[in-house]
């Protein structure tokens, strides 16, 4: 029996393609450097994970492993007591564990980010996220894609693409969030639990559902609401004023909608 073919794509040339990867442009991810990276991001979300029981430095520097960060963490002092060290780590992202990533260098997190379990990181393009964005369990980010056309689509032989995503900051993700390639969520937004984003979110607007939709602006004074192309239009509007928001909603059947002011559920 012949062995299969592991590497499936056409000969090419590895920084091309990397670059193309990270532009958004088609690439082949079969590819012997791509697997590679992505067996080397494996190992460390599997050592990050494994690592329940470690200070505060030893975590973010596994975490930095995983994320490929060279960018230092502030130097502990002679004598300094472990709750003086995280004291001082405090603005640092938090990620708990189980976290999974495609490659870890095309995600950047913002200082006071808090990851709860679970979230899955497919970073074809980059993934960033601003400072003190809080994002619920399970919820996972997408930024890649693949050509619609079958064909050109051609399984694990054919060539793939992606779009960049980015979080604002100030926003709240709730839990089972799916954000997809391209979308963009302005400052100071929430998504509710168990939405899908599809669309950009303009800063300082709540949305949930599937697809996500606006259900209403959160009024913050002297906050700057321009920008981003607004999820639903005027059907969206409607169901802010409070028509079709109900759990049984055709449009988001078996999604946790926003309830008052303390929903998503993160």
């Amino acid at each position: 029996m012949r062995a299969p073919n592991i590497v499936t794509a056409p000969n090419v040339d590895p920084e091309e393609n990397l670059d193309r990867m990270r532009k958004g442009e088609l690439y082949y991810a079969f590819v012997p450097d791509l697997i590679a990276e992505r067996k080397r991001c494996a190992l460390a979300c599997s050592e990050f994970n494994k690592a329940t029981d470690v200070s505060r430095r030893d975590q973010l520097e596994m975490l930095n492993e995983v994320l490929q960060n060279d960018e230092p963490l502030p130097r502990r002092h002679f004598g300094m007591s472990e709750e003086g060290d995280d004291a001082q780590l405090a603005d640092l992202p938090i990620v708990e564990v189980p976290v999974k990533m495609d490659y870890g260098y095309n995600v950047k997190l913002g200082k006071g980010v808090y990851v709860n379990s679970n979230s899955t990181w497919i970073d074809t393009c980059e993934i960033s996220v601003g400072e003190r964005t809080l994002i619920g369990p399970n919820c996972s980010f997408y930024s890649g894609t693949h050509p619609l056309d079958p064909t050109i689509r051609n399984g694990t032989r054919g060539p793939e693409s992606g779009k960049p995503i980015t979080i604002g900051e100030d926003c709240w993700l709730g839990g089972n969030s799916i954000i997809l390639p391209g979308v963009t969520i302005g400052k100071g937004s929430t998504v509710g639990a168990g939405s899908v984003v599809t669309k950009d979110v303009p800063p300082y607007h709540c949305v949930a559902g599937n697809p996500a939709r606006i259900i209403r602006k959160i009024e913050v004074p002297g906050a700057d609401d321009s920008g981003g192309e607004e999820v639903g239009g005027d059907e969206a509007e409607a169901e802010a004023s409070g028509a079709g928001a109900g759990a049984g909603d055709n449009k988001g059947e078996g999604i946790q909608v926003l309830a008052g002011e303390d929903a998503p559920t993160v």
